[in-house]
């Protein structure tokens, strides 16, 4: 009978032991860091509004560029997490800490140049982007603090990721939470002024914002280098091809299909701008909404794929399956409840936020027609997850684009055009466009290719599941 290979004694082993106790450890630190980042996003509006409506449009505008990177750093940071994780589970800390040295590698030629192309080209994105004339300057301002402190974004992405993988999200939650801490303690010094430091306006805190960034890097960089269970070495960071190699198959997929969701998220806000303003405000209050009902499904997603992940790399493909159903499992149980109450509440939930007749009125709509679309895409994103903790990116971004692009915007357009439907034909297509994008999704997950991981044996044949794909 063969040995079972060595753990990494840094992290979760989530290849024994009971998964939903691991799911859950693993999900609650992601679920804190979401909302400490929305409380960094809030916090900058709040202080940025007390300057106006231009210096509130700087970061709105400038997110939308720095999207791209964020984008890239997001689907890298998944490659690193998925590599990881399966060679965790494999017990090969020697290619653990390639693989991360790798991605830290990717991290840092990605950002310098993204960042560095953002530096030189701000001015003219900003023109091609329409900016008004009264926000031009302070956005600028901001664009270009922001790409210059690009690199400290994704030297925390890539640790975050690298963790994940290991099965430790209490580390990148602390250390999110100081950078968080750090920008609303800077964010009015800066932006005001105090003492001998001058009042900054925009730029004040876009500065605020890269110190804290800075500081998140400046953490980071000793546990990636020294951390306990991964020790990145000097010859892990010089250019292997092979490893690079497999990290960007499973980093584009994700990458591009952030990217092109957001773009296509950019459009469809155009489409509800042309309902009027009331249909403006009940979208954004059920956006708001959904995002904070999704914090629990997307860090429950975030702990799947890390167990996947191990599972496969241990040759463990049925565990690695029952994590799916058991995560399956833990957001039916949390998120059934809460799109339950948006579903009879949806009025009352409206005018919390805003007290008009009419906005409350489309909310109720909204609610009643998407709520259960929301809940199914809580199921879609742990099927999501499989994929990504395997490494088989591909069906994430084909599905997330026809979603959007080839079932939902659509929509919206005929049945506004063709059978003159009012807003309500934003809530139908949500519910349309969840519909194939879940069928499709579980359809392709039953063929199993998923359950195939990506790392290699050691001597360089791919690694096989000890069963037969049923699929």
């Amino acid at each position: 009978m063969a040995t079972p290979a060595p753990r990494a004694a840094h992290g979760r082993d989530m290849t024994t032991g009971s998964l939903t106790g691991h799911l859950l450890a693993v999900s609650w630190p992601v679920a804190v860091s979401f909302f400490m980042q929305t409380v960094h996003n809030l916090v900058d509006a709040f202080w940025l509004g007390k300057l106006g409506k231009a210096a509130l449009t700087a970061p709105t505008i400038t997110l939308h560029v720095e999207f791209i990177g964020i984008a890239l750093a997001m689907g890298l940071g998944q490659a690193g997490s998925t590599l990881i994780s399966q060679y965790k589970g494999a017990g090969r800390p020697g290619q653990m800490g390639l693989a991360a040295g790798q991605s830290v590698l990717l991290h840092l030629v990605v950002s310098v140049l993204i960042g560095g192309t953002g530096l030189l080209l701000a001015e003219p994105l900003l023109g091609l982007l329409k900016t008004p004339a009264d926000a031009f300057a302070p956005t600028l301002v901001y664009l270009r603090w922001t790409m210059g402190g690009l690199p400290l974004l994704f030297i925390f992405q890539v640790y975050q990721g690298i963790y994940a993988g290991l099965g430790d999200t209490q580390g990148p939650m602390r250390v999110n939470i100081a950078g968080v801490l750090l920008n609303l303690v800077l964010d009015p010094i800066f932006i005001f002024g105090w003492g001998p430091v001058p009042a900054m306006g925009v730029g004040g805190a876009a500065l605020a914002t890269v110190l804290a960034r800075g500081l998140t890097a400046a953490l980071a960089v000793p546990a990636l280098m020294h951390g306990p269970g991964l020790r990145i070495q000097r010859e892990h960071l010089r250019w292997h091809r092979q490893m690079a190699g497999r990290l960007m198959r499973v980093a584009l997929p994700l990458s591009f299909g952030h990217a092109a969701t957001s773009l296509g998220f950019t459009l469809l806000i155009g489409l509800v701008n042309g309902f009027g303003s009331a249909v403006v405000a009940a979208f954004g209050v059920g956006h708001r909404v959904i995002m904070m009902v999704a914090v629990p499904n997307i860090a429950l997603s975030q702990a799947n794929a890390t167990a996947v992940g191990q599972n496969l790399g241990a040759g463990q493909v049925e565990r690695a399956a029952r994590s799916v159903r058991t995560s399956a499992l833990l957001v039916t149980v949390v998120l059934l409840p809460l799109t339950t109450l948006t579903f009879f509440f949806g009025s009352h939930i409206t005018h919390w936020f805003i007290d008009d007749p009419e906005v409350i009125a489309y909310g109720a709509d909204l609610f009643t027609i998407t709520s259960f679309s929301v809940f199914a895409f809580g199921l879609i994103m742990v099927i999501f997850s499989a994929f990504s903790g395997s490494g088989h990116t591909v069906p994430v971004m084909v599905v997330n684009m026809s979603r959007l692009w080839g079932v939902r915007i659509p929509a919206v357009i005929i049945m506004t055009r063709l059978f003159q439907m009012g807003p309500e034909s934003l809530w139908w297509s949500m519910n349309l466009s969840n519909l194939f994008a879940g069928l499709v999704a579980f359809v392709w997950f039953l063929r199993g290719g998923w359950k195939k991981p990506v790392i290699e044996k050691e001597d360089g044949v791919p690694l096989q599941p000890e069963v037969d794909d049923p699929y």
